[in-house]
């Protein structure tokens, strides 16, 4: 396993909607996050063919709307993270704290006041934050009045939102990404795209056409960072998920190699590239989307093309596998990707099945095929912790999946790829995106709150905390 560089940004990542809390303070509008329930059947009611967005505004008991009161106590969690020795954070500006309905002309101060309190506080410890622009928390008038992305609309109101957080906060973060998975949409709209059935996702054009409006709002996001400076780092990011033929089948291989266009590829190739792939006419022809019916125009591709992004974010939790030659095949549950069970992997309580060996393969497919510098910006084991006689969390279940995957990164950067940073999900517990839960958690840090929303919200260390302290100390280099 080769070393890892000298400036590796080891690090965690969150996201506003899921630890801020404060969801109706200073001045912060409703976000579609705030319109999701809570529990397990969270994804199947918003895929649902009458959820609205409808909201009931005297009834706020979905765990997100309190995250983990991170607004209050981002010095103490900052404190933490830096006691582990981050190099980086990554976390997201919450569009509604910016702009509280997502239309207006001009910016709520306290809301830029506060990202400019949490920039320093990580600034005070040495440690680069990594914004993303935009995660999964649009603003709900946006998806109520416009319809979510399918309506061009949106492409003025990020263009606005981009303009104001890149000028604010340019010269103290270096690392910004444009979307969160905004390849999530393929499976599910409305953590992405602020579309329901209701309001037209099952109609795989309009996510078409919601897509095509990101990329446009993302390469001016692009064009305004880097006209502020020239040395900005804008990145795209993706779930990625390495996809395996269930065997040697050729109708199966065939099979895995659409998927992988589609949900792996699609979005990332028209950001780094700067184009649309060679595959999207097919892709088009088999979801049923008549090309003449999206708006897409030539200043379009001709921005799309000048304002490509220059490092490939991603996430990576889990591989899945592809079979469409067994009538019953073995479906795995309970995550948002789908798929089929692998019989050579074990799963989490989640479904989400276990594959660091596939974490390698997921880096040498992206860096062969964009040749841009790859960043992980989540990885992470989502478990119940239990406390144990000793009033400690043991969580060497987590500790073993971690260290599994760095392993894998190490072999990745020993094959040369260019690999700038880690940061594994939920670095401190915060609340599902998922399944609006806190009881499946993530984090190096424990936080006393459950899923019916009682606890005292105090922090306290896991095993896994002092584990990943050694990792950073040591560049990665002692992992037991």
């Amino acid at each position: 396993m080769a070393k890892f560089p000298e400036n590796f940004l080891w690090g965690g990542a969150t996201a506003a909607n899921q630890l801020e809390g404060a969801f109706n303070r200073d001045g912060k509008g409703l976000s579609v996050a705030d319109a999701m329930p809570g529990g397990k059947q969270r994804l199947a009611i918003l895929g649902s063919d009458t959820f609205d967005w409808t909201i009931d505004e005297d009834k706020y008991t979905y765990p997100n709307h309190r995250g983990i009161d991170h607004y209050d106590r981002f010095k103490e969690d900052i404190a933490l993270f830096a006691e582990m020795g981050f190099k980086s954070y990554r976390f997201s500006i919450a569009w509604t704290r910016i702009f509280p309905k997502g239309d207006e002309t001009t910016p709520n101060e306290a809301g830029l006041a506060f990202y400019d309190a949490l920039i320093d506080e990580c600034l005070k410890y040495g440690i680069e934050p990594v914004v993303t622009i935009s995660h999964y928390e649009m603003p709900l008038h946006l998806a109520k009045e416009y319809g979510g992305w399918k309506n061009r609309a949106l492409i003025d109101f990020y263009e606005r939102f981009a303009k104001v957080v890149l000028e604010r906060f340019h010269s103290k973060v270096k690392y910004w990404m444009t979307f969160n998975e905004i390849n999530s949409a393929f499976h599910f709209s409305a953590l992405s795209q602020g579309m329901v059935n209701s309001t037209g996702a099952s109609d795989f054009t309009n996510v078409i056409q919601a897509w095509h409006n990101q990329f446009v709002a993302s390469s001016k996001a692009v064009k305004i960072g880097h006209e502020l400076n020239p040395e900005l780092q804008i990145g795209c990011m993706i779930i990625y998920a390495t996809t395996y033929s269930i065997d040697a089948n050729p109708v199966n291989q065939v099979a895995t190699m659409i998927h992988n266009q589609a949900f792996n590829y699609y979005c990332a190739d028209v950001q780094v590239r700067g184009k649309y792939p060679s595959f999207t006419d097919r892709l088009y022809k088999e979801h049923g989307v008549n090309k003449e019916d999206l708006e897409i125009t030539e200043e379009d591709l001709a921005l799309i093309a000048e304002h490509t992004v220059d490092y490939v974010g991603f996430s990576y939790y889990m591989s899945s596998a592809v079979d469409i030659t067994t009538e019953e095949a073995d479906e795995v549950q309970g995550n948002l990707l789908g798929g089929v069970r692998n019989p050579f992997l074990e799963a989490s309580e989640w479904g989400w099945q276990i594959d660091p060996e596939g974490l390698r393969i997921a880096l040498n497919e992206l860096y062969d095929r964009y040749q841009k510098p790859l960043f992980i910006v989540e990885n992470g084991l989502g478990a119940i912790d239990t406390f144990n006689e000793e009033g400690k969390i043991e969580d060497d279940y987590r500790i073993d999946y971690l260290r599994r995957h760095i392993e894998a990164m190490g072999e990745a950067i020993a094959d040369g790829v260019d690999l700038i940073g880690y940061t594994p999900w939920g670095c401190i517990d915060l609340v599902s995106a998922s399944t609006g839960e806190m009881s499946k958690r993530y984090g190096f840090i424990y936080v006393d709150f459950d899923d019916e929303g009682n606890g005292t919200m105090d922090r306290s260390k896991k095993k896994s905390f002092d584990w990943y302290k050694q990792v950073i100390a040591t560049n990665g280099e002692e992992l037991a």
